[in-house]
């Protein structure tokens, strides 16, 4: 018999995701608080847009919290790697639908957090 140890983050009685090791979990759970964070910035902005958008926008910000900050820091844009451009194209094209189901996912995530 195999013993596995597994890490779950839970937001408010929620499982929201398993990890296999501690630090990938609380590198998660760390994203949704930054998550959290920018969506309630951006509610409190008003801009003129629906809670679902302010929260999609808050989590890709903090996924996407080294380009980011990159921007902050230089006024540029993170100059991308080739090979991630080439695989990003070719996900883009076969996995459209699993993209918006993951987006769906994050959503709801965002709003139990």
């Amino acid at each position: 018999m195999a013993v596995e140890t597994k890490f779950v983050v839970v937001r408010k009685g929620e499982e929201k995701m398993t990890f296999a090791s501690k630090k990938e979990a609380d590198a998660y759970d760390k994203m949704l608080d930054m998550a959290e964070a920018f969506t309630d910035w951006l509610i409190q902005s008003e801009l003129p847009l629906e809670e679902a958008q302010l929260e999609n926008l808050g989590l890709f910000l903090a996924e996407q919290k080294d380009a980011v900050q990159h921007i902050l820091r230089t006024s540029k844009l993170p100059e991308a790697q080739p090979a991630v451009k080439a695989a990003k194209a070719t996900a883009a094209e076969t996995d459209a639908g699993k993209a918006q189901d993951e987006t769906a996912k994050k959503v709801r995530a965002v709003k139990a957090a």
